[in-house]
């Protein structure tokens, strides 16, 4: 009995297809049961490098840590057979419907009041971001088995919840990809769990939202919402990036904000630059333009292959 044990074990040592060297989960799992205890074994440097969390969060390893938050969700993410996404930028302060209340309760002084009103008047675009995200979770694209279009934000309040809460009301998975900060930063309640990602490095978060972009929507927003509308602008028009819909929505907002006429004017643009976002209120407007911009035939009971 023993030798017939043997010779199956001679057999499987033979085969050319059988890995020779131990996973790293195997070699981690061999080096917790290290039966030694002695000053040596002890002591940090004796820890396998990959399980040392000192060693891996030293200054020198940089880049080390760059190169594991782009592989970690790009790896999750292709294993979820995403295959393009549409990202959602805008504000975490724009409130839903339901709780402009607690805005107006918060105000006190004249000039809190003013900005109470003007995010109030902005919480519309939290339901459009919302009507956006459902309307194409709903329609379950899918090309070469892969998933298309499916909602990503930043996985933070308002606008973020708006559009993941869209996508998870139409039964649809959804991404957040959220930033450590030194206040509390938290997941929305709606990002798919196994698809919530959280990063330290900013340019490799903003990275991510545009590897697997096919189309941005971008709502009314502070310093994060333009620092993620301007890189993309500039990455397409340095041609860096291929073209794809930029959706800017509250046309009022941002040309309050930012004189995009000016800059064609003063000559720091083309003007045809202006050509590279385009304007919309609804979200069966953004939509629109999507399935121009991609010469697909949209019908109401749109599913499956494109």
């Amino acid at each position: 009995m023993r030798k017939e044990k043997r010779q199956v074990s001679d057999e499987h040592e033979r085969d050319l297809t059988d890995r020779k060297f131990y996973r790293a989960e195997q070699e981690a799992a061999f080096a917790e049961q290290e039966p030694v205890h002695t000053p040596q074994t002890q002591h940090p440097a004796y820890r396998l490098a990959f399980r040392d969390s000192d060693f891996i969060l030293r200054e020198e390893l940089r880049p080390v840590r760059f190169q594991l938050e782009l592989l970690k969700p790009e790896m999750l993410m292709d294993e979820a057979r995403i295959g393009s996404t549409l990202v959602v930028y805008g504000s975490a302060r724009i409130p839903s419907p339901e709780k402009l209340d607690d805005v107006f309760a918060k105000a006190k002084t004249p000039q809190e009041k003013k900005v109470a009103e003007n995010l109030a008047a902005k919480a519309r675009y939290y339901m459009e971001a919302y009507k956006l995200a459902r309307l194409v979770s709903e329609k379950s694209i899918i090309e070469d088995g892969k998933r298309q279009f499916v909602i990503c934000s930043g996985g933070g309040p308002s606008i973020m919840e708006a559009a993941n809460k869209g996508a998870s009301d139409a039964g649809a998975e959804s991404i957040g990809l959220n930033i450590v900060l030194p206040h509390e930063q938290a997941p929305n309640a709606y990002v798919t769990p196994y698809l919530s990602f959280r990063f330290h490095y900013f340019a490799l978060r903003k990275m991510h939202f545009l590897i697997r972009a096919r189309a941005l929507a971008v709502f009314p927003g502070g310093f994060g919402t333009m620092d993620e509308l301007f890189e993309t602008l500039t990455l397409i028009q340095t041609q860096k990036m291929k073209p794809i819909p930029i959706l800017l929505f509250g046309r009022k907002f941002w040309d309050r904000i930012i004189n995009f006429e000016a800059l064609a004017e003063e000559g720091t643009i083309n003007h045809k630059d202006l050509d590279l976002f385009h304007w919309c209120e609804t979200a069966d407007d953004a939509w629109k333009h999507i399935a121009e911009f991609y010469d697909f035939h949209d019908t109401p009971d749109m599913n499956g292959e494109l």
